[in-house]
């Protein structure tokens, strides 16, 4: 039967003698492969293109290289900063050659096949229109894949790779040279006292702070929302209004009002609320856990208006008709809630409401700005209110332990990458089906 099978295939070969294999053989030196398979200006062009590559960049590249596994040779003269950015350049362009490359190989494969099953080549003019018509979206996508890929890429490699390097204020260039240390960083990051417990204690705040949080801004904004749609409430346009202003306001604004209304000495909240009423005052700036307690109470006000907005439009949306059939049914409000209400909102919202949580991960912003992640805590390198994302920029900007902050922003980015990509999966407006 295979035999039969492999017959037939050959019976339907329009042109046997035209073999695939060659042309891929050939195009190891680009453009071969297309001239036979009597594509002579294309294969022109891939020649003239590839060779016009390998002269211009092969020194760049291959110096570029070299440097990368050096990062430098003669101390006040080398930098090892210049030598790692023109190394990792280097990689992207060698990537992008190979990856033109493996296309040459398919392109003069696949070509071949179909001359092979009877098609015929274009002429010049018919080829320029195909390739047009193939091409035009990658144009298009092109000037934003080059931006994306020196602005967001080219960072993050030099990033990861200053993690395995002992750049630090006692080893920076151009003054001394730096070294590959391997894991170096992330071994002592978790061994040595000072380093380990700051982490953990980081780490553990920034979940803390995530959950706590998060959740608490949408539980108030759920809570509200229900609330202002019920029918026997009046004036809803108004209170909506109200309830959405907070959002309207810069965070930056409403963060710097709030840290100095919680100011200890002349705060109006102890000056005007805790004083007058329990005869005592609240150190919010200068005792980290009411400094967590105030950050958590700022950030609750700063996210609800978005997730109420989000959850309104929700609720407006779901028909009266499922509640006229579970009131027939018997069902009191906590039923319709968990049965109705509830699977609808997280069904249309889940996808928005896990970017809350990977943005209150790394919400800078309000830990900056109230207190600079204070007030400072003895043995740690990070204050008591630092989340991972603030540590990493006092570490960077104040301490210039470049080495320590990359390991750490690299470990930073798995836990957030990891937890978005289960939580979007586990998701029910992922999937294609879902039951209420």
């Amino acid at each position: 039967m295979a035999t039969n099978n492999s017959q037939d295939r050959q019976n339907k070969l329009v042109n046997p003698q035209h073999n695939p294999t060659v042309a891929t053989l050939l195009s190891i030196i680009p453009g071969l492969g297309q001239a036979y398979n009597k594509r002579f200006l294309k294969g022109a062009a891939l020649f003239i293109l590839f060779a016009a590559f390998v002269i211009a960049m092969m020194e760049f590249i291959s110096s570029g290289l070299q440097g990368l596994v050096t990062l430098g040779d003669i101390p006040r003269e080398d930098d090892s900063r210049v030598f790692l950015s023109n190394g990792i350049l280097s990689l992207i362009f060698t990537a992008f050659f190979l990856s033109f490359y493996i296309l040459n190989l398919q392109d003069a494969y696949k070509d071949a096949k179909r001359i092979q099953l009877g098609w015929k080549v274009p002429n010049i003019r018919e080829g320029f229109r195909n390739a047009w018509d193939t091409g035009f979206p990658y144009l298009l996508v092109g000037p934003g894949l080059f931006l994306l890929i020196f602005v967001v890429v080219f960072p993050l490699l030099f990033m990861v790779f200053l993690a395995f390097t002992n750049y630090n204020l006692y080893n920076a260039p151009p003054r001394n040279l730096l070294e590959w240390v391997g894991f170096q960083n992330f071994y002592d990051l978790f061994t040595i006292n000072e380093w380990r417990n700051t982490f953990i204690n980081v780490l553990s705040w920034t979940l803390i702070w995530t959950f706590v949080a998060t959740t608490l801004q949408i539980a108030l904004a759920m809570f509200l929302a229900i609330l202002v749609n019920d029918p026997r409430v009046r004036f809803k346009k108004l209170i909506r209004t109200v309830f959405i202003l907070p959002w309207a306001v810069p965070a930056f604004v409403t963060i710097i009002i709030f840290s100095a209304m919680f100011n200890d000495n002349f705060g109006a909240i102890n000056l005007q609320i805790i004083e007058p009423l329990f005869n005592t005052r609240i150190p919010w700036l200068q005792d980290p856990l009411w400094t967590r307690v105030a950050l958590i109470t700022i950030q609750v006000w700063l996210g609800f208006p978005f997730v109420y907005a989000l959850f309104t439009g929700v609720l407006q949306g779901i028909s009266s008709d499922w509640y006229e059939a579970a009131d027939i049914d018997g069902a009191n409000r906590w039923q319709k809630f968990r049965n109705i209400t509830f699977p609808h909102l997280m069904f249309a919202t889940a996808p928005l409401l896990i970017m809350q949580y990977s943005f209150n991960f790394n919400n800078f912003n309000i830990i900056y700005l109230f207190n600079q992640g204070g007030p400072a805590v003895r043995g740690q390198t990070a204050g008591g209110s630092d989340i991972l994302i603030s540590w990493i920029y006092g570490l960077t900007f104040e301490n210039q332990q470049f080495n320590m902050a990359a390991a750490i922003s690299i470990i930073l980015g798995l836990l957030v990458a990891t937890f978005a990509f289960f939580q979007f999966r586990r998701s029910r407006s992922f999937k294609e089906e879902g039951t209420f």
